[in-house]
C-alpha cells in the first residue's frame, strides 16, 4: 500500500491510497467465504467453495464489492497511523479505480483536530462568589408550598386580585381569529403576572357570566413570533370565579410535609436552597473558566464536520426538550417561522463555543495526563443501570462502542474541570 497527503483548508486532509493487488488478495479471499456462506454454490457446503468457483458463478467484481469496506477501512487507518494524524468524524471516501486485477485506489478527505495553543493557566484567576440564601427567597418558597396546598372555593360578586377566574378567551387580528388563540377555560390566577401583560387586570372587577372585548400588545419578545409585538383583540367570557384560601405557616402546616415543625422546615428548604444556589454557582464558575480559557487559546480552523455534529447535537436537545413540555416540533417551527435550516443557522455562535470548550478540555486532558479509568467507566455505567432499572435498552446500549466512548468522554471532562478549578479559582 501506498499514499500521498495532502492538506487542505479548514482542518482536513486528502489521502490518495493505493492498495496494490497482492496487498487485497487476503481481504478477496475473505469476501468470497462470505459470499459462498449466503448464495448457494452448487456441489459445494455453504462456506467452503474454493475461491475460483466463487468467482466463475458470482463474478469477481461482485468479490470485489464485498471486500470494498475492509479494503478501505484496514488500509485509511494504516494510512493516518502513518502520517501520525488525529482524526475527528468519519472520512469522505471517493473511488478513484476499482477494477479486479488492478490496483485498488480511493480518495479519503478527513477532517483533522485543529491546532490549540492554551494559555497559560497561572495568567487567568476567577473568583467564586459567596452563596447565601436570604429570608425572601425562604419565604418565597413557603408561599408556594402555602399556595399548592391552597382551596378553591366557588364565590359570587365580582373578581379581585386575590381571586382566580375562569374565562372562555377568544383573540383575534384584524378580526380574524388567531390560529391557537381559542381557550375554552383558561384559568387566570389574578394576583400573579400574566404571560400577556395587562390580562389579568382587565379581568379584575368582573363577575361570573361577564363578557368584555379589550385590546392588548403581545411582548415584543414572546415566544410565538408571528403575536410577537402585535396588538390583539381578545373576546372574554367570566364563566366562574374562584376565592383562594390558603393554610396558615405554622406547625399544623409543617406537619402536614412531614416535619415536626415549622422551624425544623424552614432549616430543611434553607439547606435544599443553599444547596441548589451552590450547585448554580459550581455551574456559573465552570462555564466562566472555559469561556475565559477560550478567549485567550489560540485555535485553528475548525472542521465543518465538529460544527455540523455539534449543531445535530443541539438540535436534538432541543427537540427532547420540546418534547418533555408537550410542545410539537413542527408547530414551534410555525410559531417561529423558521426552518430546520436556519434553526441551524441560529445555533452557529453557540456551536462555535461549544466546539471550543471540547477542544480545550481535550487539550487540557492531553497535557497533563489526565486519563478514564475503567473502574470509573463502570462507576458510570451502574449509575445508569440504577436510575434506569430493568430497562433492557439500556443494558444493551451500555454495551456498544459508541455509548462507551461518550462515557468516557463524560468522566474526562468531569476530571479536567476539577482540575481546572484547582488551578484557576482563588481560595
Amino acid at each position: 500500500m501506498s499514499h500521498t497527503l495532502k492538506l487542505l483548508p479548514q482542518s482536513q486532509a486528502e489521502l490518495i491510497i493505493t492498495v496494490a493487488v497482492a496487498d487485497y488478495k487476503k481481504d478477496m479471499e475473505d469476501a468470497a467465504t462470505r459470499i459462498s456462506l449466503r448464495a448457494a454454490i452448487h456441489g459445494f457446503r455453504p462456506g467452503k467453495a474454493p475461491y475460483d468457483i466463487v468467482k466463475q458463478q458470482i463474478g469477481e467484481i461482485k468479490i470485489l464489492e464485498e471486500a470494498m469496506q475492509i479494503i478501505v477501512e484496514k488500509n485509511f487507518h494504516t494510512a493516518v497511523v502513518a502520517e501520525k494524524l488525529t482524526t475527528v468524524g468519519m472520512p469522505e471516501i471517493s473511488l478513484e479505480k476499482m477494477a479486479p486485477g488492478n490496483d485498488f485506489v480511493f480518495k479519503a478527505i478527513v477532517a483533522l483536530f485543529p491546532s490549540l495553543k492554551l494559555p497559560d493557566l497561572a495568567t487567568i484567576k476567577i473568583a467564586k462568589k459567596e452563596v447565601k440564601v436570604g429570608d425572601k427567597q425562604l419565604n418565597d418558597v413557603l408561599d408556594n408550598l402555602k399556595k399548592m396546598r391552597g382551596k378553591e372555593v366557588l364565590k359570587d360578586g365580582v373578581a379581585t386580585t386575590a381571586d382566580k377566574a375562569v374565562v372562555s378567551m377568544n383573540m383575534f387580528i384584524d378580526k380574524v381569529p388567531v390560529e391557537g388563540g381559542q381557550a375554552p377555560n383558561h384559568q387566570v390566577y389574578l394576583s400573579e403576572p400574566h404571560y400577556i401583560p395587562g390580562f389579568a387586570e382587565q379581568i379584575v372587577g368582573l363577575k361570573k357570566d361577564d363578557k368584555k372585548n379589550f385590546t392588548l400588545k403581545f411582548p415584543a419578545d414572546h415566544y410565538q413570533k408571528h403575536l410577537a409585538g402585535k396588538d390583539i383583540d381578545f373576546e372574554v367570557l367570566v364563566k366562574d370565579i374562584y376565592t383562594l384560601e390558603y393554610p396558615t405557616l405554622d406547625d399544623e402546616f409543617a406537619k402536614g410535609l412531614g416535619q415536626t415543625d415549622l422551624e425544623t422546615l424552614k432549616k430543611l428548604l434553607h439547606g435544599n436552597l443553599t444547596a441548589e444556589a451552590e450547585k448554580k454557582e459550581t455551574q456559573r464558575l465552570e462555564e466562566e473558566i472555559l469561556h475565559k480559557i477560550i478567549e485567550v487559546a489560540e485555535f485553528g480552523e475548525l472542521p465543518e464536520v465538529l460544527m455540523r455534529t455539534e449543531k445535530h447535537k443541539m438540535f436534538n436537545e432541543l427537540k427532547a426538550d420540546l418534547e418533555r413540555a408537550g410542545i410539537d416540533m413542527e408547530k414551534y417551527l410555525k410559531d417561529l417561522k423558521k426552518t430546520e435550516d436556519e434553526i441551524f443557522k441560529d445555533f452557529e455562535e453557540r456551536a462555535i463555543t461549544r466546539v471550543k470548550a471540547a477542544l480545550v478540555s481535550r487539550q487540557v486532558a492531553l497535557d497533563n495526563n489526565i486519563k478514564v479509568e475503567p473502574s470509573e467507566i463502570e462507576k458510570e455505567k451502574e449509575a445508569i443501570r440504577t436510575a434506569y432499572k430493568g430497562d433492557d435498552k439500556v443494558e444493551d446500549a451500555l454495551k456498544r462502542p459508541e455509548v462507551l466512548d461518550m462515557l468516557a468522554v463524560t468522566v474526562q471532562n468531569r476530571k479536567v474541570v476539577e482540575y481546572l478549578k484547582e488551578k484557576v479559582v482563588g481560595k
